[in-house]
């Protein structure tokens, strides 16, 4: 008769150890977890827009330059942006009117002529005179008119026969320099076009 051999038996785990197990393997997955999670974030946090989109505010990293290159915005300036006043200071008949139509054929907004107020002295000089934010316009006026001109903030009371602008932030006080003389400072265009200027020091 034969007698079956019995297998070893295996030796079984504790219930305390298999509880030590578990416990090492959650704390070791928690672990990689977390070095996984920083280098996906190593930049400090994922991207705040669509994939492709500059953030705009964003800086420069330290070391980090601009190429010259690169394409950038420069704001243009425009002769639409301000008003004009002419007033004749020259005493010659109807000569304000003619600088205002000239300067309306080459695209600037200029308000119908004026006269100098009562008492007020003739020039032989021609002014251009600004207005607080308007120094910019005050200069490529004076370009316009051959930069030989007089250019300086506005005077106070302001020599008009109404005493002041309107709604312009440049005054032309016309003298008999320029009394129905060309805009020596076209170069070309008109017809609404806006002016292209040789640009001069204004005598001061």
């Amino acid at each position: 008769m034969s007698q079956q051999k019995q297998g070893a038996r295996r030796p079984s785990l504790s219930s305390s150890s298999t509880g030590t197990l578990g416990a090492a393997v959650a704390v070791v997955a928690l672990v990689l977890g977390f070095i996984i999670l920083n280098d996906v974030r190593g930049d400090g946090g994922a991207a705040t827009g669509p994939v492709g989109t500059a953030d705009p505010n964003a800086t420069l990293a330290p070391g980090a330059t601009i190429d010259p290159a690169a394409p950038t915005t420069v704001p243009t300036f425009s002769i639409n942006a301000f008003k004009i006043q002419v007033t004749n200071a020259s005493g010659v008949g109807l000569s304000g009117l003619d600088l205002t139509t000239k300067l309306q054929d080459q695209g600037y907004v200029v308000q119908p002529a004026t006269n100098l107020a009562p008492g007020a002295a003739k020039r032989t000089k021609t002014g251009v005179f600004y207005l607080a934010g308007c120094e910019a316009a005050s200069q490529n006026v004076a370009a316009v008119l051959g930069g030989k001109v007089e250019v300086a903030a506005m005077p106070s009371p302001i020599p008009t026969e109404t005493g002041s602008v309107g709604e312009a932030c440049i005054l032309i006080l016309l003298g008999t320099d320029l009394a129905y003389k060309p805009l020596a400072g076209v170069v070309g265009a008109g017809s609404g076009a806006a002016a292209t200027t040789t640009v001069a020091p204004a005598a001061g």
